[in-house]
């Protein structure tokens, strides 16, 4: 009987484990510091990473063309100029394809 809890404590424990390696999978764990200006003018659409839940910093998500495969984004400081320029720059895109 004790063997059988043992057993069944280190199965939730090792299940527990890979559930919390797998939420960080799509967190921003470190920013750029800046992208080439050929690198931004491939960018599509961003987001916002809050602290809440999983992920500990506070992030944009740039998500950049697809082009053959699958791209991964790149994850900036909002704080840092660059990166509000780049949003701006996404967002009046976006809003000219709302209008048209």
């Amino acid at each position: 009987m004790k063997i059988q809890v043992v057993i069944l404590l280190l199965l939730l424990t090792c299940l527990s484990l890979s559930l919390a390696q797998g939420s960080y999978g799509n967190c921003c764990l470190r920013y750029v510091r800046k992208l080439k200006s050929k690198v931004q003018r491939n960018i599509q659409d961003y987001r916002m990473q809050e602290t809440d839940g999983d992920c500990n910093i506070r992030a944009v998500l740039f998500l950049m063309k697809k082009r053959g495969g699958q791209s991964k984004p790149i994850c900036a400081n909002p704080e840092d100029k660059w990166v509000q320029n780049v949003m701006k720059v996404v967002d009046r895109a976006r809003n000219r394809q709302i209008i048209n």
